[in-house]
């Protein structure tokens, strides 16, 4: 397969139509063969009562992020990518402006892929630290889901 970032970027931000990533602002800016990058503004849309980023958020976006990216190496024919665990050490407050998600693949297995995502602020500080555990399951029909 020939990598085609503006292609993938397309279609990343494309299936997020009507999901949770528009609501949260999330979109797709990056990607490369073994990472994918997504951004999300912070304003109160995404605060906690104290006005800082929610940490469910921020795993929110983590999430969208991993999982986008092991879309990328399944074929969706016949496969499908469903998150099984995720983990996040919230490491700095953020009151506004942008997060950035940068996930990359630490194992590539048939049947799990497993992610680190580093959100990270405007300056490149580190946020949240991420995993985010995928399984690779064959696709089910619709009228099985």
């Amino acid at each position: 397969m020939t990598f085609d970032k503006d292609k993938i970027l397309q279609y990343c931000n494309q299936i997020s139509e009507n999901t949770l990533m528009r609501t949260l602002n999330i979109t797709y800016t990056d990607a490369g063969e073994d990472f994918l990058v997504a951004t999300m503004p912070v304003n109160p849309t995404v605060h906690q009562p104290m006005g800082l980023l929610h940490g469910g958020a921020s795993v929110a976006l983590a999430e969208s992020v991993g999982s986008a990216a092991s879309m990328l190496y399944v074929n969706s024919e016949i496969s499908e990518v469903r998150g099984i665990e995720i983990s996040a050490n919230h490491l700095k407050a953020k009151r506004d402006g942008m997060v950035t998600a940068t996930a990359r693949i630490v194992h590539k297995g048939r049947s799990i892929h497993l992610w680190e995502i580093r959100i990270t602020d405007e300056a490149g500080n580190l946020i949240s630290l991420c995993k985010l555990t995928n399984m690779v399951l064959p696709k089910r029909k619709s009228d099985d889901k």
